[in-house]
């Protein structure tokens, strides 16, 4: 694994584990917080996916355009799910 991957990919888990720690929260759950760390998550992992393969990414924050760039890349995938 590249080492600009490992590092969108360490930082994708960070997101996850924070949203876990945000949701299991016993004193007011910040659930908004939640969402937000998800979503990075998921963005964070896709980046990954397109800086192993070194395909280029705009600096957005995008679900829809980060997961159409991996579509484009992945012969198996289409912009509305698995073929």
């Amino acid at each position: 694994m590249h080492v600009l991957t490992e590092e969108w990919v360490h930082k994708a888990e960070g997101d996850f584990h924070t949203a876990g720690r945000e949701l299991r929260a016993r004193k007011m759950p910040n659930y908004d917080a939640v969402c937000f760390h998800c979503q990075q998550c998921a963005e964070k992992y896709l980046k990954a996916y397109l800086q192993e393969r070194g395909q280029r990414f705009p600096r957005i924050h995008d679900l829809i355009e980060c997961w159409n760039s991996v579509c484009l890349t992945t012969k198996r995938l289409s912009p509305s799910g698995i073929i």
